[in-house]
């Protein structure tokens, strides 16, 4: 069966959903309705829409199909009239399937053979309640330890990645292709979390540059310009609308139904962050007009796909929508040490310029937050290497992000963010001695050169 393209919008009383359906016969449409589900099937189209409230097929109910056009127009009422369906252009959201209840395994007790000599010699072995009791008057130091945690259960040698680790075997021969982000080589399909996690960070900290940093510290024109660059998406108040080329890659997104736990939620949002962080890092410097590099930029900045060390719940407490200050700075850690050590550009104030980014995108909404994620995952599509990480992230965070993020979650998240302070200490490279020893290089060379320098060239670079 084929999807066919189409789009719902509402009246105060009805829901309207246009279906592109051309060269049918009208009179073989079927439509189903209960309650929130509403099945259109023509031949060889097939549509199912799972709305958020419940709709009625009755009187004022119609179908209606336009030839000229190949449209089949169906009206349903709305149960509760006057009710507000949102999120009705977050199309996958609709086509999401309805999530069922699961019950809790049950185990029944067919039968019990114990053997009464067995138990004669359990309860032999074990002290006597008196004997506890004497002990405890006596205060007698009975020998324990504490119970050492059993090791993790892993009964495949395969480890997995991506979204909810719901994918292995999509590097498997990564060495025999031009993956320049990979940093994890042969090993990416064996690597523990723990041994990706300490292999990114010894690759960072080898390939940080003193020199390439105290450069751009130093010679900051540019980067200044780029951090007074208004961002449209940021600065313009106008409402989303995702245009035809976004709804067609929406309708072509997987049929997916995540059931996560608190805790996988909340890595998830911290894992949108430095999504985040990377499409505004290129989007920022490549003034929102991508190149042939912007994939690989994006790819190398993000530890989720460079070393498949997705952010994880070390502060995780109470629930998914907890997110201490604490907890952002040591996601954005690993952020701000990859635009520091990789891209072109390599300032701290570009890094602390991309965070304030990431909180004005997140607090726009998750319609904002989808269009970022749509134009990210159409940058690496069409790269003929990096489609991967399209295919074991991306996909599967626009699905989530249109069914179940929360605006209000969105939010919080962004008022957070914009109000964390992330310490240069934090980065590791003891950036602030660097920067203190060029600005002394600076100050002694024009000291010596102040006869050769007019009065405006006596420049020192911004903090």
């Amino acid at each position: 069966m084929i999807t066919p393209r189409f789009s719902c919008s509402q009246t105060e009383d009805t829901i309207i959903v246009s279906i592109y359906c051309p060269s049918v016969r009208a009179a073989e449409v079927d439509i189903n309705v209960d309650e929130t589900l509403v099945a259109v099937h023509v031949n060889p189209y097939f549509l199912r829409l799972n709305f958020s409230k419940p709709v009625l097929e009755d009187e004022n109910s119609s179908a209606q199909y336009d030839p000229s056009s190949g449209t089949l127009t169906v009206t349903l009422t709305k149960e509760n009239r006057g009710e507000v369906f949102e999120d009705l252009d977050l199309l996958a959201k609709l086509l999401a399937p309805r999530k069922t209840g699961q019950e809790p395994p049950s185990i029944e007790v067919l039968s019990s053979n114990v053997d009464d000599d067995l138990v004669a010699k359990a309860e032999a072995l074990s002290i006597d309640r008196d004997e506890i009791l004497e002990a405890a008057q006596n205060d007698w130091q009975l020998p324990q330890e504490v119970p050492s945690p059993l090791p993790p259960l892993n009964i495949s040698q395969q480890v997995r990645y991506g979204f909810l680790d719901m994918y292995s075997g999509y590097l498997r021969h990564v060495t025999h292709t031009e993956n320049e982000i990979n940093e994890l080589g042969d090993e990416a399909e064996e690597c523990s979390n723990e041994r990706r996690r300490a292999r990114r960070v010894k690759h960072e900290d080898e390939k940080f540059d003193e020199e390439h940093y105290m450069a751009d510290f130093m010679d900051d024109e540019y980067i200044q310009e780029l951090i007074a660059w208004a961002h449209p998406y940021i600065s313009g108040q106008t409402e989303v609308q995702y245009s035809e080329k976004e709804n067609m890659t929406m309708l072509r997104l997987p049929r997916k139904e995540y059931l996560a736990t608190d805790s996988q939620t909340h890595d998830l949002y911290l894992t949108l962050i430095s999504l985040l962080f990377s499409y505004v890092y290129e989007s920022r410097t490549s003034q929102c007009d991508p190149t042939p590099e912007s994939a690989w930029t994006m790819g190398i900045l993000t530890p989720a796909f460079t070393a498949l060390d997705p952010p994880h719940s070390s502060h995780y407490t109470r629930g998914p929508q907890v997110f201490p200050a604490d907890g952002l700075e040591e996601v954005l850690v690993p952020s701000y040490r990859r635009s520091l050590t990789f891209p072109l550009y390599r300032s701290f104030a570009l890094a602390e310029k991309c965070r304030e980014d990431v909180a004005g995108l997140l607090r726009k909404g998750k319609r904002m937050v989808i269009r970022c994620l749509l134009e990210m995952k159409d940058i690496f599509d069409h790269h003929e290497v990096y489609h991967i990480y399209s295919k074991i992230w991306l996909d599967d965070f626009c699905v989530w992000i249109q069914a179940e993020a929360s605006d209000e979650i969105l939010e919080l998240l962004g008022m957070t963010l914009m109000k964390v302070k992330v310490d240069k200490c934090s980065i590791g490279w003891e950036l602030e001695k660097i920067e203190k020893v060029a600005m002394q290089a600076f100050d002694r060379e024009s000291d010596s050169d102040d006869e050769g320098l007019d009065e405006g060239s006596d420049r020192r670079p911004r903090k």
